[in-house]
């Protein structure tokens, strides 16, 4: 009897092709371009929000959808507040994927960023002007009282984390301890009383017309991010050929490259269609001898100071996540503790990292709130915390620890403030806010739980 069976060997790229001819069209174009599922459901969901709210605005005020009414949801002018708005809860987003990849939790990162940013604006009002005796408009002011915040953010983070994870007591008891220590603190600080008017460079933190850097130089930062993500699609082809990973097919590449290219320029075109109040442009007109036309003069905001320093928040935080040893490590804990530590990894000492990191980024998200409202409170940052860790698991990061990207925790933030954005521009109460942020909080975890159940 003669053996059928041939011992020549399958190619595996023909075996691989023959796998994909298996799968359905959908299937094949994300594995092509590697695309996360979830992410895409996020962005999916938040396209169908903004068109929901839009409509919904459009009905209440009686106008037709289409017609973009400045009033309704999905104008220039509301998108460009929204960035802003959004900027502060992304930036401390940010920082708690990396808590929460670690299985623990930060209740305590709103009251830090009201204490901080109480003490910020102390320190440029009463501490620097009135005591140390520097004049108004001194360019040391903000520069000095933003380094008192981030001394205090990481003292703060610091303390909490050392407690957490030299004295073992759970994150949420040290957390919500925090809460309500930090909360108080700030009232102490100025006796409940509002601290304004803030330094005016500090303000240019907060956004505005002159927190923003106009059309022009809007353009140059969208071409040069459009530049980037090419050297990224081309450095990452060659890192694949070098160590021999699977590569991507070129019209993949080639279509990533062109959507987020086209997503960069065209959020940078609507930053460039929302014009100055007409108020503002005359003062700026009259002050530099300017004419007005017949129209008026249209100055465009641009992209906003914030906005452009929680992308380099989001781009800091991503490299350390996935780039650096000390991320690795964050991944590692949260997957597994005890197989980490018997690795190795002083897992205390990076669990106190975290949290200190965690501070840092409550005081920039301290200094972009206060800046924007020209003015600190011991109120501010009141429920952030709530709205940060929602953020963060409806961007995909696990409570059950291990897994978590940065830009999914901004794009939730996004999508709550959006939700809330959109729920002031309806005229809904605020408790009623709350409701559905703490009941979308709920359906997130659900839905982790399910998606993780499935894998």
């Amino acid at each position: 009897m003669t053996d059928t069976t041939s011992n020549t060997p399958v190619d595996s790229s023909t075996a691989d092709r023959a796998r994909e001819s298996e799968l359905g069209i959908v299937a094949r174009f994300l594995k092509a371009t590697e695309l996360d599922t979830r992410m895409l459901g996020m962005v999916g969901a938040l396209l169908v929000i903004w068109v929901g709210l839009h409509v919904v605005s459009s009905v209440r005020l009686g106008v037709n959808p289409f017609d973009f009414d400045s009033r309704t949801f999905l104008t220039p002018r509301n998108l460009w507040n929204l960035s802003v708005q959004t900027s502060a809860v992304a930036i401390m987003a940010a920082g708690m994927v990396l808590v929460i990849v670690m299985r623990n939790i930060d209740l305590s990162v709103g009251a830090a960023e009201g204490l901080i940013g109480v003490v910020m604006g102390f320190a440029q009002v009463h501490f620097l002007v009135r005591m140390v005796g520097l004049q108004l408009g001194n360019p040391w002011i903000w520069i000095v009282a933003l380094a008192i915040g981030l001394t205090l953010g990481l003292l703060i983070g610091a303390l909490q984390g050392y407690i957490i994870a030299y004295l073992d007591v759970p994150a949420f008891i040290v957390t919500l301890g925090g809460l309500l220590i930090w909360r108080n603190a700030a009232w102490w600080v100025t006796t409940g009383q509002t601290v304004a008017p803030l330094d005016a460079t500090f303000q240019l933190m907060g956004g505005g017309p002159a927190g923003s850097i106009g059309a022009r130089w809007s353009w140059i930062v969208g071409i040069v991010a459009c530049l980037a993500v090419v050297f990224m699609l081309l450095n990452g082809r060659v890192q694949r050929k070098r160590f021999r990973f699977p590569l991507r097919p070129v019209w993949a590449e080639t279509l990533l490259g062109a959507i987020t290219c086209a997503v960069i320029l065209g959020a940078i075109g609507l930053a460039n269609s929302y014009p100055w109040p007409v108020g503002i442009v005359n003062r700026y007109a009259a002050a530099n001898n300017i004419t007005v036309p017949e129209g008026g003069l249209f100055i465009a905001h641009g992209i906003a100071i914030p906005v452009l320093m929680a992308v380099a928040v989001g781009l800091v935080m991503t490299f350390i996540a996935k780039r650096t040893r000390f991320g690795r490590y964050v991944f590692a804990i949260g997957g597994n503790p005890e197989a980490a530590n018997l690795a190795g990894i002083n897992t205390r000492w990076v669990t106190m990292k975290v949290f200190m990191i965690m501070g840092v980024l409550a005081t920039i998200a301290a200094a972009i709130s206060s800046a924007r409202q020209n003015a600190s409170t011991n109120a501010l940052g009141t429920l952030d915390e709530l709205l940060v860790i929602a953020a963060a698991v409806i961007g995909g990061t696990s409570l059950a620890g291990g897994s978590g990207t940065v830009l999914g925790a901004m794009l939730g933030a996004l999508l709550m403030q959006s939700l809330q954005s959109g729920m002031v521009l309806l005229g809904i109460d605020s408790p009623l806010q709350s409701i559905v942020v703490g009941a979308v909080l709920v359906v997130a975890v659900w839905l982790d739980t399910v998606y993780r159940k499935r894998v």
